[in-house]
């Protein structure tokens, strides 16, 4: 593992001042291929990597390059064709699918590029409600505090066609924060918005990463964005090709 300087967010913070050494992410030996013999097709290709809490990483690369579908490994949401995954202490090759969707609450979130918000919901229930319905506890009033923190107090009770772009995509970071994971998934989280709103939205993201000391995985294409983080890996066909601290 590299060991990464810190890369300020903004002037005065650092996204890695929370770092303590805890192995977050374990990943050895990981593969995933697509298709059936003979045409199968190589996703991944040997991926180790290993990632500690409170760091803040991005995974970058062109598209076709495998990052969206090592994401999916990391996050329990694909199962690897080869190799192991350990995240938070759970080791998830051990687990049934019912185990490993429970063991994702509360331990890992997600932020995609569409904010997938139900849209006869408010911005509160949006983010309270997969609280609630995995038991919980004080769902509503955690929602309300992390929609206030991302700067959506006064929009609790509007509804997404309510909201614009930007703020859409705040619900959707209160919603993956609000439950407090060790791990935090941002995967081209500013790809639907335009550029100064992109630029806001990924300001707050590194700001609630330093506040709540999250582990933040973002995955992108921008190297501008991705010098943001502390730490820059780089994939290419499948494979990690530099895994350096940020310039």
């Amino acid at each position: 593992m590299v060991t990464a300087s810190a890369s300020p967010s903004s002037p005065g913070t650092s996204p890695d001042d929370s770092r303590d050494d805890t192995v977050v992410i374990d990943a050895r030996n990981l593969t995933l291929e697509l298709g059936r013999p003979p045409a199968r097709t190589q996703i991944l290709r040997g991926i180790d990597l290993t990632v500690v809490s409170g760091e803040s990483v991005a995974l970058l690369g062109p598209s076709g390059s495998g990052k969206s579908s090592l994401m999916a490994l990391l996050s329990g949401m694909e199962r690897p064709t080869g190799g192991s995954v350990s995240v938070a202490g759970l080791e998830f090759d051990r687990l049934s699918e019912d185990q490993l969707a429970i063991a994702r609450r509360g331990r890992i979130g997600i932020i995609l590029q569409a904010f997938h918000l139900l849209p006869t919901m408010t911005a509160l229930e949006n983010v309270a409600v997969p609280m609630e319905l995995a038991g919980m506890a004080e769902p509503f009033a955690r929602a309300e505090e992390e929609l206030t923190a991302v700067g959506l107090g006064h929009r609790l009770t509007h509804y997404p066609s309510q909201l614009s772009g930007g703020e859409q995509q705040r619900v959707a970071i209160a919603r993956a924060l609000a439950p407090r994971p060790a791990l935090l998934f941002a995967d081209e989280p500013t790809g639907n918005l335009d550029g100064a709103t992109g630029a806001a939205i990924m300001d707050l993201l590194f700001a609630r990463h330093a506040a709540a000391g999250t582990t933040l995985f973002v995955i992108t294409h921008d190297p501008a964005l991705a010098a943001r983080c502390g730490r820059v890996i780089a994939l290419a066909d499948g494979r990690i090709v530099s895994d350096n601290a940020a310039a």
